[in-house]
C-alpha cells in the first residue's frame, strides 16, 4: 500500500466553494507582494515565467507548465525576476493596491477573470485561492510546507489548460466549474509532489516508514472512532506499552494518545463544517462518547467550541 492509500484522507479535503480564480497577464517589470494569507493558493504558469520568494527563505522560478502551492500563514513575493521591487500589494480579501495605498482593482481588470498591467504580455499565470478555512482540510494544510512546487517535467496533466480556458468564460454555473477544476488541479499537484524525495523528509512520512509507529498511525487514521487505549494500540502493533510509548514519542514528538486526540479533533474540525453534521454525529464518527465529551475536548485543546469553530469558518467563507 503506497502513501496515497494511507493518506488518501488528506486528498479528500479540498472542497472549493466560490474560490478566487484569476488569470494574471503581466508585462515586465512587475512584482506582487502577497499578504492575503489565503488558506491555500495554487499558482500555475501558462506563458513566460515568474519567481516566487517566500519570507521563510524558500524560492523557486516557475516556467511554462510549472505549478506551486502556498499555504497560510506566510507572506511572499511573486515577480518577473528576483529582486524586482513590489509594485502591487495583495491584502486579505484579494484587495489589490499600489504601494501608496491606491486601489488598483478597476485599473487592472482586463476582462472576465483576467487581470494585469497590460492587455497582452509575456507572462501569464493562473491563480486559484481557497479563501475559507472551511474549504481546505486542516489536516492537509498542516502537512504541507509553506511553499512547494512541481516542475512541468515531473508531471503531465491537461488541467492547467482546461482551467485557463474556463477562467476566461462567462457562462451559467461557471463558478462551480472553476471550483471543481481547482480541486482537481490541487489534488493532481499534491499527488505528484507526494511522490518526490523532499516529501519523504516530512515528519509524517518518516513516521509512516517506522514499523511500530507507522502501524500505530495507520490504526488511528483508519479507525479514529475505535475506543483505543495505549494497551490496545500496543497489542495491535505487537510491542509492549512502554516500547510503543517510547518509540512513538521519539519519532513523532508526542505520546500516541496525544496524537490520537489531535487526530480526532482535526477530523472533527473538518466534519463540523459540513452542513449535514451536528456535534452529536461528529462525536460518533471521531470516537467521543457524547456531544459534551467532544465539545469539552475541542474547547480544551483548541480554545473554542465546535459550534464557535463552525461559525467562524463559515463566516470566513461568506466573506
Amino acid at each position: 500500500m503506497n502513501q496515497f492509500d494511507e493518506f488518501s484522507g488528506l486528498l479528500e479535503g479540498p472542497r472549493a466553494r466560490g474560490a478566487f480564480a484569476l488569470r494574471c497577464v503581466l508585462a515586465s517589470p512587475w512584482s506582487l507582494r502577497i499578504e492575503a494569507n489565503s488558506p491555500l493558493t495554487v499558482i500555475a504558469m501558462v506563458k513566460g515565467n515568474c519567481h516566487i520568494q517566500h519570507d521563510n527563505g524558500e524560492a523557486v522560478t516557475l516556467e511554462v507548465g510549472d505549478v506551486a502551492i502556498t499555504r497560510a500563514p506566510g507572506l511572499y513575493t511573486v515577480s518577473d525576476l528576483p529582486g524586482t521591487e513590489p509594485t502591487i500589494h495583495i491584502y486579505p480579501g484579494q484587495d489589490c493596491r499600489a504601494p501608496d495605498g491606491r486601489s488598483l482593482y478597476d485599473e487592472l481588470m482586463r476582462g472576465v477573470r483576467t487581470w494585469g498591467n497590460a492587455e497582452q504580455a509575456d507572462d501569464l499565470m493562473l491563480v486559484g485561492s481557497y479563501e475559507s478555512m472551511a474549504d481546505v482540510s486542516e489536516r492537509l494544510r498542516s502537512t504541507l510546507p509553506p511553499l512547494l512546487w512541481v516542475k512541468a517535467a515531473d508531471w503531465n496533466s491537461p488541467l492547467i489548460s482546461m482551467l485557463n480556458d474556463e477562467m476566461a468564460r462567462d457562462a451559467p454555473g461557471q463558478a462551480a466549474v472553476l471550483d471543481r477544476l481547482l480541486d482537481m488541479l490541487l489534488i493532481a499537484i499534491l499527488r505528484a509532489w507526494f511522490d518526490r524525495s523532499e516529501a519523504r523528509e516530512l515528519p509524517w512520512y518518516q513516521a509512516k516508514g517506522d514499523p511500530v509507529v507507522g502501524a500505530t498511525m495507520k490504526l488511528i487514521h483508519k479507525s479514529p472512532e475505535h475506543p483505543w487505549t495505549l494497551t490496545s494500540l500496543a497489542q495491535k502493533a505487537g510491542v509492549s506499552r512502554a516500547a510503543l510509548a517510547r518509540r512513538f514519542n521519539e519519532v513523532v514528538g508526542e505520546p500516541p494518545m496525544t496524537f490520537l486526540t489531535q487526530w480526532r479533533l482535526a477530523l472533527a474540525a473538518d466534519l463540523i463544517c459540513e452542513p449535514d453534521q451536528t456535534v452529536g454525529t461528529v462525536a460518533d464518527r471521531v470516537g467521543y462518547s457524547s456531544p459534551y465529551a467532544l465539545s469539552s475536548a475541542f474547547k480544551r485543546v483548541r480554545g473554542v467550541s465546535p459550534q464557535e469553530h463552525r461559525t467562524k469558518a463559515l463566516a470566513g467563507q461568506a466573506g
